[in-house]
């Protein structure tokens, strides 16, 4: 998962403009370049590695059925509704405030589960970094070093947070760049010079279909679509080009060639070079460097690589530590929280947020304890997380249909090519997808030891049903006096015409509202609690 940019829906806040650049100065090519750098990360690869040359199937499975329908819908709800609010005013403006609210909450908890997954890659990355590597293994898959180690990496990135987010964003864009960016390109060189020199190949003698018949082979594949993850941060950025309807998807399509291409080069490198009965997920990447780089004779520099992706996720958690929950706390001050937890500090950061997300990470990474292995618990992380983040996929994906429906005369910068055709091929392929990832969620991986079959369903079971539920009993616990005076939410369509959510705009094509219709709407939300009335 990457962090949100400053000029996300996840970030912005109030009536306050999100910024942007001018309408025409995103090119083509440039939107592609950010989705690419926004979406593709290492962690992942050893989780595909174990299928071999069936990952390759898998990327573009993934891509056919989420990537690319999720990128068109998320765009023109972008395009649709530039207000600040994201995906809480795509929900919000669909099926009022209540659901709104719960998809902005599970981004955030997403987030939160991603975290002890990148902190225990973070502790392999850091065992590996300079002791001999049967000791770097022995290390890393031990229980209590990841999990101290973990907790000093979160909470170290958290107190560093508190100093502002100047700060964090240094450590993340280098971390980006030294982390991820060039650990990825040598990976990649590195394994095609191995293979071009004719070198020992260990990849798994696999179809390239994979047998669909055994269910819990599959599913390390599901959690591609975490991977996939970022697009409706990204997608506000649709309104900088200059022709939307012609120039997205051709972005789209590019960006998703470059990003398979790239997750399946790495993960084949990764297969060519540890035997797929030996893959890791946390360690296999680092195992692969090493390797690599033996093979050429200078090993050691796999030490170096190991410290290079330790700073990457540095970086990774410096940014994320702050990004979502300044998002939750923008749409908070609207009466989704107590007035207590909205307080800043003086280089403007919410610390009462930022230590329930701690309390949040540190609790979940407790489940090291529980599991067998560091591996299992890493994998009922990732599977958490990507649940969370399927259901406000499919929230999403709703709220598109629900607005296409109530708002049809709505102006949109960017539509879904195909008409109503192509609006419910792309809905029914995403939401069946997402569907068909979130049930493989559930089912136990073949490919690891995670213990008892029932401890594992019931702990993912147990844990979304939890977290899920939580955003709904704090809607039915707040008040009117959560409600911060300061802030000023641009209102929803449907105030603004004083209808309900679900009932049909008798706005024509391309209407837009006076400032007084503006400014009434916002009036009786504050007056009357207008936000707080639709359930």
């Amino acid at each position: 998962m990457k962090s949100p940019t400053p000029e996300s829906p996840v970030t912005a806040g109030g009536r306050k403009k999100i910024v942007s650049t001018a309408k025409g100065s995103l090119t083509m090519m440039a939107m592609a370049i950010l989705l690419i750098t926004s979406i593709f990360s290492l962690r992942g690869l050893p989780s595909e590695a174990k299928y071999g040359v069936q990952s390759i199937f898998f990327f573009i499975f993934a891509a056919v059925v989420f990537l690319v329908p999720f990128s068109l819908v998320c765009a023109e709800l972008a395009s649709t509704y530039t207000k600040s609010g994201g995906l809480y005013r795509w929900v919000a403006e669909a099926f009022g405030p209540k659901w709104g609210w719960t998809a902005m909450y599970l981004e955030w908890q997403t987030i939160i589960f991603w975290f002890p997954t990148v902190l225990m890659f973070g502790a392999a990355s850091l065992a590996y970094i300079a002791w001999p590597e049967s000791f770097d293994e022995s290390l890393a898959s031990n229980k209590w070093y990841t999990l101290v180690v973990a907790m000093l990496l979160y909470w170290a990135a958290t107190f560093n947070a508190f100093r502002g987010q100047k700060s964090a964003n240094l450590l993340s864009t280098y971390g980006g760049l030294v982390g991820t960016i060039i650990p990825g390109a040598l990976l990649i060189i590195l394994g095609v010079l191995y293979v071009a020199l004719g070198k020992h190949s260990s990849l798994a003698d696999l179809p390239f279909f994979p047998d669909f018949s055994h269910f819990n082979t599959l599913v390390l594949a599901a959690s591609i679509f975490l991977f996939f993850a970022g697009m409706e941060s990204q997608a506000v950025h649709i309104n900088d080009m200059s022709n939307p309807a012609r120039q997205f998807p051709r972005s789209v399509f590019v960006a998703c060639i470059v990003i398979v291409a790239l997750y399946a080069l790495g993960t084949l490198v990764i297969g060519i070079v540890v035997p797929a009965d030996n893959i890791n997920l946390l360690q296999s990447l680092l195992v692969a460097y090493k390797a690599l780089w033996s093979a050429f004779g200078v090993g050691w520099l796999g030490n170096v690589v190991a410290l290079l992706v330790m700073f990457g996720v540095a970086g990774q958690i410096s940014a994320l530590v702050t990004g979502p929950s300044t998002g939750l706390m923008a749409v908070a001050q609207s009466g989704y929280l107590p007035r207590s937890l909205q307080k800043v500090n003086a280089n403007g950061v919410n610390k009462p947020i930022l230590f329930i997300e701690g309390a949040f990470v540190s609790l979940l990474s407790l489940v090291l304890i529980v599991l067998p292995t560091v591996e299992s618990a890493y994998q009922i992380m990732s599977q958490m997380a990507t649940i969370i983040y399927l259901i406000m996929v499919v929230m999403i994906y709703l709220a598109f249909i629900r607005l296409r429906r109530t708002a049809p005369n709505r102006q949109r910068g960017f539509k879904v090519p195909g008409g109503k055709a192509g609006m419910i091929i792309v809905c029914g392929v995403g939401i069946l997808g997402a569907l068909l990832a979130m049930v493989l969620s559930f089912i136990p991986p073949s490919q690891i030891a995670t213990g008892s079959p029932v401890i594992y369903v019931s702990i993912i079971a147990g844990g979304v049903a939890v977290f899920v539920a939580l955003p709904l009993v704090v809607y039915k616990l707040r008040r009117p006096s959560w409600r911060n005076p300061d802030a000023h939410f641009y209102p929803f369509d449907w105030q603004i015409e004083r209808r309900k959510p679900w009932e049909v705009s008798k706005w024509g094509y391309g209407y837009t509202p006076t400032e007084e219709e503006v400014e009434a709407a916002e009036t009786d939300a504050i007056n009357n609690h207008a936000l707080h009335k639709h359930m």
